[in-house]
């Protein structure tokens, strides 16, 4: 029988490239897509689903709420992770959350079917850039990741790309979202990390493995 799987991203192209990378293999059946993690849920509810490949940054309910209350309802159910970003907390979160397996986008081809495949084993998958990114913050920073403020995963790339020197209206752009709602996301990052400006937010997302270096070039 067919491993019935749901795609969860919230680009469509996207999912039509992993449905077409799935079809290579004639065990695996790709029975439905959401767009968000409330569809997510809805489907699940809905429709037999064995595994989801799950997007961390959706809008709504993201990824990781996503992946909590799809497992407290189904606990039998696979999720492997996928995000552009191989972010420690996103990591780290995802897998506190339930996830069996995190891939980076960027190495969504046959590492995917290597993670299916290795979940469905019964054991779990991390694709190299994650494993070495987990690793970093082990040894780096025991205990530090579990203790910080929980950010949503969009608050987390907002705050990546302002370390970036990015402009509000460049962020937008590069998520898909209006300057007014990075600039929500941004007085919500200060107010959680009690921060109050770009440098500081900056020098909290480098000291905290979100962003490896910033650019000094430019100001959300």
């Amino acid at each position: 029988m067919s491993l019935r799987i749901l795609l969860a991203d919230d680009h469509q192209m996207f999912r039509h490239a992993l449905r077409a990378l799935l079809a290579r293999d004639p065990e695996l059946e790709v029975v439905a897509e959401a767009a968000s993690g409330e569809e997510v849920l809805a489907i699940a509810e809905a429709q037999p689903v064995d595994l989801v490949c799950m997007d961390i940054a959706m809008p709504g309910m993201d990824g990781i709420e996503a992946t909590r209350r799809l497992l407290a309802r189904h606990p039998a159910l696979r999720v492997i992770g996928l995000s552009a970003f191989a972010d420690r907390q996103f990591v780290i979160d995802l897998l506190a959350a339930g996830a069996r397996g995190y891939i980076t986008k960027g190495e969504a081809g046959d590492e995917l079917l290597r993670a299916i495949r290795t979940v469905c084993e019964g054991r779990s998958y991390l694709c190299p850039e994650v494993a070495a990114t987990v690793a970093d913050a082990l040894r780096d920073s025991p205990g530090v990741y579990a203790a910080a403020p929980r950010l949503t995963a969009r608050e987390r790339q907002v705050l990546q790309l302002i370390a970036e020197g990015l402009t509000s209206v460049q962020i937008g752009e590069r998520l898909h979202i209006a300057a007014s709602t990075v600039e929500v996301h941004r007085r919500n990052l200060m107010r959680k990390l009690d921060l109050h400006n770009v440098a500081e937010l900056t020098r909290y997302a480098i000291r905290s493995g979100i962003s490896p270096s910033a650019n000094p070039g430019g100001a959300a």
